[in-house]
């Protein structure tokens, strides 16, 4: 096994096609090709399903690209160490968040101070964030709420409590408080299973007693706030996520306070990388108390 088998193997994997990973390396097709076929001629495994011009991994191309990931994310890590007179002039620095929202105050000010750094930023809910970080697909997380374990680094930021919505036609757009039973009553907008936003309702109004039914369930926080904006039902959503829309009302909901806790989370193992370590540094900047 070679490193370069390994490199032709990961860049094929994770650019979709031998094509572009031969494009990626400035090498030639049929070169990539060669020591992909090499590699598994050797071990005698299947690493790529071959259909027409579509590449997919196997279950143990899988496997073996799970390995890939962290071989060449702590090789980026070497580089940038030896690299240190030109950190932080280039690279991408890869965000996946539940919610933009938390990302507002930190994104501007790392910009202006990091011109070079590409950000990109994908959305999900609390199971694909720490997936995606685990996976070596992200680089940092943001989350509504602190996730458990060590294997996490985390920065809290803030915490606001969870409060109801409706839009500002609804019939409940004069309501100032409900509790659990009175908005049971009406049709309810909520997030996707694996929300910590919808766990967190479901397990509060259990224990008042009362059982929240999805009259339509939505996957993502934007899609949540478009449907209750049409005047579909009741959504749910932190305050600090509420943000600022005409369209819409906030009600408070009348039971012990649900806090969700806004957070910058990544890898223990990889929070040494210089953006990384950059984008946190600055967050905690800007998030301590003057």
């Amino acid at each position: 096994m070679r490193y370069v088998q390994l490199r032709a193997f990961h860049y094929v994997a994770t650019t979709g096609g031998f094509s572009r990973a031969a494009e990626a390396l400035f090498l030639t097709q049929p070169a990539i090709s060669d020591q992909v076929r090499k590699l598994e001629e050797e071990y005698d495994v299947l690493l790529f399903n071959r259909h027409k011009k579509q590449v997919t991994l196997t279950p143990f191309g899988q496997q073996l690209l799970e390995i890939t990931r962290r071989m060449f994310d702590t090789e980026q890590q070497a580089h940038d160490i030896l690299s240190e007179s030109r950190a932080l002039r280039s690279g991408t620095l890869r965000i996946v968040a539940d919610a933009a929202h938390h990302l507002l105050q930190i994104l501007g000010p790392f910009r202006e101070k990091y011109p070079g750094i590409q950000v990109t930023v994908r959305s999900g809910n609390t199971e694909t964030v720490i997936a995606s970080l685990f996976s070596y697909e992200s680089d940092i997380g943001v989350l509504g709420e602190i996730p458990e374990g060590r294997e996490f680094d985390v920065l809290k930021l803030n915490s606001t409590p969870i409060i109801a919505f409706v839009a500002r036609t609804h019939p409940l757009a004069k309501m100032k408080s409900m509790n659990f039973t009175e908005l049971a009553k009406h049709p309810l907008v909520l997030r996707e299973r694996g929300s910590k936003t919808r766990h967190k309702l479901e397990t509060m109004s259990a224990e008042q007693g009362v059982v929240l039914r999805a009259a339509i369930e939505a996957e993502g926080r934007e899609a949540v706030r478009e449907i209750v904006a049409s005047g579909s039902g009741v959504g749910f959503v932190s305050e600090a996520e509420f943000g600022q829309d005409g369209r819409l009302v906030p009600i408070t909901i009348d039971a012990p306070e649900m806090l969700m806790d806004e957070a910058l989370i990544s890898l223990k193992e990889r929070s040494g990388g210089k953006l990384v370590r950059a984008f946190w540094n600055l967050a905690r900047e800007l998030s301590s108390p003057d």
